[in-house]
């Protein structure tokens, strides 16, 4: 199926690339086969196979196809160019990207252009890669990942397909429960993790990866700072496409430092692996992670242990933000605070809640804050606008945990927030004619701030408080065997994030797009089809709608025009 010498005939004689005539499903459907097949081979230890399929997928014409897609029209940095003000904006533009990716192999990358962004602490450093740099390093990762996805350890939620923060939170949510005995967590923290990796204990992970020389050009490139040129001696670029893969490749290995083991157990389901009672239990997201022991001499040991661990990888850890701590004390880990509380009523005595932090609390009201003071002097309908996106992607996000009493005070404050920009709209109005034109009871909604009666400011409380389903153990994206469960995952996970009027139809689309059956949830912008337009006469049933990415819906119009 997978041949070399007949692919790479292809794309040397390939014609020029016509961007509205690509067949996304096929591509889509290609380039997951595919890394399937690296993967499997991989978990089987064919590495001859495996570099043959890589070797495939770095000269796909799908495989680039999608590669400047997602780096042209998806990734948020689409509009934000490289040192050399470059940006592919047209159909056109792409369609000679994607010929240009074809010989990646006389590929020289452009030093990163720095910028920096504000963090809670401090600002954080960015390395803007070139557009067409980005889209080789998007080709590039789909060759190498399948294959570490086979090897990456089961602790490991950070920047991995199919995995997000949320899993990691509830596997920590699962490891800290009543009925657990390991009551002492190690929290640690990278120091400068992305910026101090060592070029050549990378390189060495790798091996001899078709495009090695390529990801080491990457490293080294550089990058520019107020028109300085400075060199880049140690670590990966954050905010590049590839980086994150390369910073799991460089944590991998923890729990075999750890000498944590796993234990075969059965259910209802079937068999499973599950940590042996006597072993700590570790939960990674990139460079952030916790390890659970059981005493406080066990986690000291943990500490030191990984200590020297990370050392051979020019890492250490950071001494200000790790420490060790019970969790009847408690922690703050991606935004939320862990601690166990003492419940006489519970069967074990005590009960571990997961709340938003204190520092998330914070930034949302400043963020709030900022939102309704740049809207002065708008329409009430640009501010609802400006701020509803805020609390529908907070609430996502938070509602996983015992978030009820948070929403709650949010919703005070927003209220207040509210008042003090009605006022300030309309300082010589009374009180009585601010409330009567902004507030009432809308059909559907409770008491809301809608000033025309149509759009509603949404209020925190609104969202209902949802566990996440952790993703089953030591399951990987481009397991071919999980495929189906990794469809109905997606598939579910479309109920909860979608727009009422659109849960209908990706039900019955199960989830996929149908123009290029890749999952809706992939990260792109959604849009609803009309398969008879109107102007034909089409009409708003749900018979005629469909459920499609923004760019899927533009190449259907675009080819549309074009014929």
């Amino acid at each position: 199926m997978y041949d070399a010498k007949v692919r790479e005939k292809v794309t040397v004689s390939a014609p020029p690339t016509n961007w509205h005539s690509i067949d996304w499903k096929h591509a889509t459907t290609y380039v997951r086969r595919l890394r399937q097949a690296i993967f499997q081979a991989s978990k089987n230890g064919d590495l001859k196979r495996v570099r043959t399929l890589q070797r495939i997928m770095l000269r796909s014409q799908e495989n680039r196809c999608l590669a400047v897609r997602r780096v042209t029209q998806t990734n948020a940095g689409k509009d934000t160019p490289g040192i050399d003000h470059f940006l592919v904006k047209t159909p056109e533009a792409r369609a000679r990207l994607v010929d240009d990716l074809r010989d990646f192999r006389q590929w020289k990358p452009l030093p990163a252009r720095r910028v920096y962004i504000p963090k809670r602490h401090g600002k954080r450093p960015l390395n803007i890669s070139s557009i067409r740099d980005r889209a080789l390093q998007a080709l590039v990762k789909n060759a190498l990942e399948p294959d570490w996805e086979s090897q990456f350890e089961d602790c490991s939620c950070g920047f991995r397909p199919g995995r997000s923060a949320k899993d990691a939170v509830e596997r920590i949510f699962l490891l800290g429960a009543a009925h657990r005995k390991r009551s002492w967590v190690l929290d640690a923290d990278i120091q400068g993790a992305f910026d101090n990796i060592d070029h050549q204990y990378l390189l060495d992970r790798i091996g001899n990866f078709p495009a090695r020389d390529l990801i080491r050009q990457w490293l080294t490139a550089g990058y520019m700072e107020e028109g300085v040129f400075r060199t880049t001696e140690s670590g990966t670029a954050q905010g590049s496409v590839i980086s994150p893969l390369l910073a799991n490749i460089a944590f991998h290995g923890m729990e075999e430092a750890l000498m944590i083991r796993y234990r075969w157990a059965s259910n209802a389901s079937g068999p499973y692996l599950t940590l042996t009672e006597q072993s700590v239990a570790l939960v990674r997201y990139a460079d952030d992670f916790v390890v659970f022991c059981h005493t406080k001499r066990e986690a000291l040991w943990a500490k030191k242990t990984l200590g020297i661990w990370l050392a051979k990888r020019g890492l250490e850890l950071s001494a200000k933000k790790t420490c060790i701590v019970r969790l009847e004390d408690g922690f703050d880990f991606l935004g939320f605070r862990i601690k166990r509380f003492a419940e006489p009523r519970r069967q074990h005595g005590r009960i571990l809640l997961i709340k938003p932090s204190g520092e998330t609390l914070k930034a949302i009201r400043k963020k709030l804050r900022d939102t309704f003071r740049a809207c002065h002097g708008w329409k009430p309908e640009l501010l609802i606008k400006n701020v509803n996106p805020i609390i529908r992607g907070w609430t996502a996000y938070f509602r996983m945990g015992t978030a009820s009493t948070a929403f709650h005070e949010l919703d005070r404050y927003l209220y207040r927030l509210q008042r003090r920009w009605t006022r300030r709209e309309h300082p010589k109005k009374t009180w009585s004619w601010i409330r009567r034109k902004y507030w009432g009871r809308r059909p559907g909604t409770p008491w809301s701030f809608s000033p025309d009666g149509k759009l509603v400011m949404t209020q925190f409380s609104w969202a209902s408080i949802q566990r996440h389903a952790a993703v089953r153990k030591h399951a990987s994206w481009d397991d071919p065997a999980l495929e189906k469960y990794w469809d109905r995952r997606m598939a579910q996970a479309t109920q909860g994030e979608l727009k009422a009027g659109q849960r209908k139809l990706a039900e019955r689309q199960k989830g996929k797009c149908p123009h290029c059956m890749d999952h809706l949830l992939n990260g792109e912008l959604l849009h609803t089809h009309h398969v008879i337009p109107r102007s034909d006469g089409g009409s708003d049933h749900p018979r005629n709608l469909q459920v499609l990415h923004l760019i899927c819906h533009q190449t259907i119009h675009g080819s549309k025009a074009n014929t």
